[in-house]
């Protein structure tokens, strides 16, 4: 069995609201103006954002888009897109368990929706995420989560068979895909979970 962890909300934190309120609070003085803010910018990770998870737009033509959309100042928009990154920081308890997991010889890989830039800066900074032995980046296979393609691609990039996979992820409509696309799938809460959970099914 290989296990395929995803990156934003497992192994690194995620948190839109506290990041818009921290890059522009003039915009974001309170929790429901940081909420608007975010569905604007981010659309639910579809729209815009999504195609930029995809790799089909680069940052430049991406703030412009939102800008237009949202009537935010493009410097406004830049400064949120440029700080995603350095937002997204290890979750300690999960990084504690891939690395247990490394180390009792189990083959881990990982699938992000993830702009490439972001997933460059990641790979740059973070050691621990050398405990793949092989990933895929949604923004370099032009494919994103829950679409069903991109489930069949990362499992021939894997070199295993759907039933041979265990994906962990936070967001429920792609463990389900992945479950429709013959993968094993739970989603993850807490790191203390996914380990109970990895435990049932004896992987621990």
């Amino acid at each position: 069995m290989r296990i395929v962890f995803d990156w934003a909300g497992v192994l690194f934190h995620w948190q839109p609201l506290q990041l818009l309120q921290r890059t522009l609070p003039q915009h974001a003085p309170d929790t429901a103006a940081a909420q608007r803010l975010a569905d604007g910018i981010f659309q639910g990770y579809g729209g815009d954002w999504a195609e930029f998870d995809r790799g089909g737009v680069e940052v430049p033509a991406l703030v412009a888009r939102i800008a237009a959309r949202t009537g935010l100042p493009a410097a406004d928009v830049r400064r949120v897109v440029d700080a995603v990154p350095a937002e997204l920081q290890p979750k300690p308890d999960t990084v504690a368990l891939l690395q247990r997991l490394h180390a009792q010889g189990r083959r881990l890989h990982f699938l992000s929706n993830m702009p490439a830039p972001y997933a460059e800066h990641l790979e740059r900074t973070h050691g621990f995420l050398r405990c793949f032995e092989s990933g895929v980046v949604s923004a370099r296979v032009r494919q994103i989560k829950p679409e069903p393609g991109i489930y069949d691609t990362a499992a021939r990039w894997f070199g295993a068979a759907p039933a041979d996979l265990l994906f962990i992820d936070d967001v429920a409509d792609n463990v389900h895909a992945a479950r429709a696309a013959g993968w094993q799938a739970l989603q993850f809460i807490d790191a203390a979970d996914c380990e109970a959970q990895l435990r049932a099914r004896g992987h621990l």
